[in-house]
């Protein structure tokens, strides 16, 4: 009975350490999630009439196709979100930012490329090829093109994380949530961004994560303001 008792204390240890660490790392991850959806929801619309203008929107690059002959639902319905904005005077210039690893892969061309399929006119769009991930994109942004009010546009489940890096580095950024592709389809992208996010909380308040490239600041196209209250 001793023996046992004597035991004890180090099964608790035990315990303890195989259990607090997981545990303390889900409510990390959940309070990290919980923080940027909460503080970005008021700058998130996913209806054409009640988003505010601005005179520029910048959509955030995904690949067009994931396999060969397969279409990329992601990139489809952030071109038509975008396509539609523009259409109704929410935005009058397009940055289409996203990676060109090689002539092969180039995610700016191929997002110009179905924006003026869809009716967009090409001296309306401003490709920045070095928006290897969402922080460069939005920090780029500023830096490069010299926006800081903006509308950034992409998916329903990746909207948040854009709007609050951005609202980060000081931008007057609201975001557009394109078309919900079925969770079903998008699971793992889905699942992906839950731990994003946590890396965007950590970006902003513990490394201060900058782009991994620099470029020399660039005039974009010359646009006209939307119309007050359009």
């Amino acid at each position: 009975m001793k023996e046992t008792q004597r035991t004890h204390p180090w099964l608790r240890w035990l315990l303890a350490a195989l259990i607090i660490p997981p545990l303390l790392a889900t409510l990390f991850t959940v309070a990290c999630n919980g923080w940027v959806l909460w503080e970005t929801r008021p700058h998130v619309y996913s209806s054409i009439d009640d988003l505010p203008p601005t005179a520029v929107g910048v959509v955030l690059g995904t690949s067009k196709n994931i396999a060969p002959n397969r279409p990329n639902l992601h990139f489809q319905t952030r071109m038509e979100a975008t396509s539609r904005l523009f259409k109704a005077g929410r935005i009058r210039h397009i940055i289409v930012s996203g990676a060109q690893n090689s002539r092969y892969y180039d995610e700016p061309s191929d997002m110009m490329s179905a924006l003026v399929s869809l009716g967009v006119p090409a001296n309306a769009i401003t490709p920045d090829r070095s928006g290897f991930r969402t922080l460069d994109s939005v920090v780029r942004v500023a830096e490069v093109f010299g926006e800081t009010r903006y509308t950034l546009i992409t998916d329903d489940f990746h909207i948040n994380r854009a709007v609050f890096l951005a609202r980060h580095h000081g931008h007057d950024a609201i975001g557009f949530a394109a078309a919900q592709v079925d969770p079903s389809l998008s699971f793992r992208s889905r699942f992906r961004e839950v731990f994003a996010r946590v890396k965007a909380v950590l970006d902003v308040y513990l490394f201060g994560t900058q782009p991994r490239e620099r470029s020399r600041p660039r005039q974009l196209t010359a646009h006209p303001a939307p119309p007050h209250g359009k």
